[in-house]
């Protein structure tokens, strides 16, 4: 029998395309860079933990209320004083009689109702901040309810002298009532469970989200000038007051931190359109914020992870539409088999970087195509029009003839919530758990 010997010269190597290598070889390079800061911040977030000692000193709760649905309102009235303030501070707009003499029959000396006529929210902040008389400045929205044991929990960090801000644990009221309040809470949960534990491991929370967040005192009136009075290439700022304050704290030389066992619930729109018009106003605040915080130097001496954090935020746009760009254009066939690539590619990607919100929510799963949409359209259209427009100012989803927020009133809530009560309401089960100062 005889062996045939394969002539090796009829192996060939196959030919390479160095010239689409050198394309794709920036793309992949940008991809390992951002996967690498993702994995970087996630394990920080996952290796932080709650700041636990017995420090507690006084609390002032301070309101700003511009047009809120009074039945909201009460409801969240009940539930802060049930956690023990030392004194609620509510700053209503002149037009709020209604709530104002809901409040008022309450016949609770802790509970300080005033009427003002609003000129933005940043006004009713310093109306409330200079007649507060506390330590601690807890600052919340007049839709934001509280955990149990929230306010015990943001007082422990101020035992640090250099903690100046405290950020809380967020997520959204009601949520699994309707789809975009369930996008809207995959997206909060990522921020909170992926992102802002690793800013305030390194004590620079980059933006203390204002549904609730507390500040020492003595560090917010020595800059409470100009939170009230910030200019933008010469127009005077209306929103993006809790971004504003963490930098002016921040650049104070104090630390923002974050208490991931304070957990606050906040109502969030029920509708596209309402849920559109919050995320432009957050991206519009954003860009004014981070590109305030970089012309002014502050933002480079923050620590890398918040750095890096902030950078990728005001890119998001560019480092988006260039990969998807590339990914439809460049790398793939304009064909069926080539669409489906791509569109499992991003499933594949964001379904990993939802694993924070998805192993708390399995059945989120089935919202995956959707959220993907979702995160295309703030990154891309939603964000490059908020960064042209990014100083026209207003608050888009509030207005003098409208009650509560739009898409945010107690109506928009699911039909269920009407039929029972919530035990974050019940003012006998909450008190001790917060506490009495």
């Amino acid at each position: 029998m005889s062996v045939t010997v394969p002539d090796l010269a009829d192996f060939t190597l196959p030919e390479l395309d160095l010239a689409a290598w050198r394309a794709a070889f920036p793309l992949a390079v940008a991809g390992v860079i951002v996967w690498s800061l993702w994995i970087y911040r996630c394990v920080l977030s996952a290796r932080a933990r709650p700041i636990e000692n017995d420090f507690t000193t006084t609390t002032s709760v301070v309101v700003p209320s511009f047009h809120e649905d009074p039945d909201i309102l009460m409801r969240c009235v009940a539930n802060w004083r049930a956690q023990g303030p030392t004194e609620i501070i509510i700053v209503l707009d002149v037009a709020d009689t209604v709530a104002f003499h809901r409040l008022e029959a309450l016949e609770d000396p802790v509970v300080r109702p005033v009427l003002f006529r609003h000129a933005g929210k940043r006004s009713a902040l310093g109306v409330g901040i200079r007649m507060a008389t506390s330590e601690v400045l807890v600052l919340v929205d007049s839709d934001t309810q509280w955990e149990p044991g929230l306010l015990l929990a943001v007082q422990r960090p101020f035992l640090d002298p250099e903690v100046g801000g405290v950020s809380t644990q967020q997520n959204v009221y009601e949520a699994r009532g309707n789809v975009w309040r369930r996008i809207a809470d995959w997206m909060v949960n990522l921020r909170y469970y992926n992102y802002v534990p690793a800013m305030g491991r390194a004590g620079a929370v980059a933006c203390v989200s204002g549904r609730t967040a507390a500040y020492r005192r003595a560090a917010v009136l020595p800059v409470l000038e100009n939170l009230e009075n910030e200019f933008f290439l010469g127009r005077r700022c209306i929103a993006g007051d809790d971004g504003r304050l963490t930098w002016l704290v921040l650049a104070s030389g104090f630390k923002t931190v974050h208490q991931s066992s304070a957990r606050a619930l906040s109502m969030f729109p029920a509708s596209f359109r309402a849920f559109v018009k919050q995320r432009v106003r957050w991206s519009r605040n954003s860009y004014r914020c981070y590109l305030t915080a970089v012309y002014k130097g502050w933002l480079w001496r923050t620590p890398f992870v918040t750095k890096v954090t902030v950078l990728q935020i005001l890119l998001t746009p560019i480092t988006m539409g260039v990969t998807i760009g590339y990914l439809l254009f460049s790398r793939l066939e304009l064909t069926v088999p080539g669409a489906l690539l791509a569109v499992a590619w991003l499933l594949a990607g964001r379904g990993i970087r939802g694993f924070s919100h998805l192993r708390r929510h399995p059945v989120d799963i089935l919202l995956l195509p959707l959220m993907t949409l979702v995160v295309i359209l703030v990154a891309l259209p939603i964000k490059l029009y908020a960064f042209f427009t990014m100083n026209k100012q207003g608050w888009l989803t509030r207005s003098e003839t409208t009650v509560g927020g739009e898409g945010q009133d107690q109506a928009s809530l699911a039909p269920r919530h009407h039929a029972r009560r919530t035990t974050t309401v019940a003012e006998p089960s909450l008190s001790a758990a917060g506490g009495n100062q």
